[in-house]
């Protein structure tokens, strides 16, 4: 028959680090997945008005955003206090809008060009003159293709 010893020197058993590092990947993964990254920074302050029919817009990879409503506080003093148009992280004039969107349709996939929709992010109380005029600069390029972003209002039944 077999001794048992009981080994005295015995102590607390060193913790494997080979797993360490799959744990981390899959944190890194999950937190990858689950963010979202911001489209860009915004300078103009847009307070969108309310609307009881809204729909989601299913691409929107394809959207190309124009912002417009009265700079921030910070700007205030270099920009003034009327509305201003945003494109991309940058101010811009209306007759910038021509060359931003034909940009826009030089960095897509041919396939995808005729689905490209131009969204216009409009403070509430921003006057519809620099509205119509964006429009018309929309409308002389062919992006016919025009979103307004709004909030769901609650309707009350």
């Amino acid at each position: 028959m077999g001794r048992f010893r009981k080994n005295a020197k015995k102590g607390i058993p060193v913790i494997s680090t080979g797993s360490l590092s799959d744990l981390i990947f899959i944190l890194l993964f999950f937190f990858m997945i689950i963010s979202t990254m911001r489209e860009s920074t915004l300078f103009v302050r847009v307070v969108t008005p309310r609307a009881t029919e809204v729909h989601k817009i299913e691409r929107k990879s394809l959207v190309s955003n124009i912002y417009i409503g009265p700079p921030l506080e910070r700007f205030v003093s270099a920009m003034g206090t009327d509305s201003r148009i945003q494109l991309n992280d940058q101010f811009a004039e209306v007759g910038d809008i021509q060359p931003f969107i034909l940009a826009e349709r030089e960095a897509r996939n041919e396939a995808d060009v005729p689905f490209l929709t131009t969204s216009m992010k409009v403070d509430r109380q921003t006057k519809m003159r620099i509205v119509t005029q964006v429009k018309q600069e929309l409308r002389q390029v062919g992006a016919f293709r025009l979103n307004y972003s709004t909030t769901k209002a609650i309707s009350a039944f």
